[in-house]
């Protein structure tokens, strides 16, 4: 029984780890592919403190719309700040910021 209760244990909780999507997609516009990571580990973005950023043709930007924490634990070995990870993206550039409107986190 302690067996059985602790795999219902572990299944639960790498179910509730998992990212879920944020926004919603719109079938009517492009969806990209692009690399995220934490824009101060892993793209030398300036900062003092992990925030999301992904790259837009070359360049790195931050991310308004959806947050590091929203899509795990930043600091797990595939998380933001310790790993280049791949998302579905819509949305488009405001000054030095990309604002999205879907973010989808794709499997490592």
């Amino acid at each position: 029984m302690k067996k059985l209760l602790f795999l219902f244990f572990l299944v639960s909780f790498g179910a509730a780890a998992q990212s879920k999507p944020a926004g919603k997609l719109d079938a009517s516009k492009p969806v990209l592919v692009l690399e995220t990571s934490c824009g101060t580990c892993n793209f030398d973005m300036p900062g003092k403190e992990c925030f999301l950023a992904l790259k837009y043709e070359g360049k790195a930007y931050a991310v308004e719309g959806t947050g590091l924490d929203d899509h795990g634990d930043a600091h797990e070995e595939k998380g933001f700040c310790m790993a280049v990870r791949q998302a579905k993206v819509q949305g488009s550039l405001k000054g030095d910021k990309f604002v999205v409107t879907y973010f989808e986190l794709l499997k490592p």
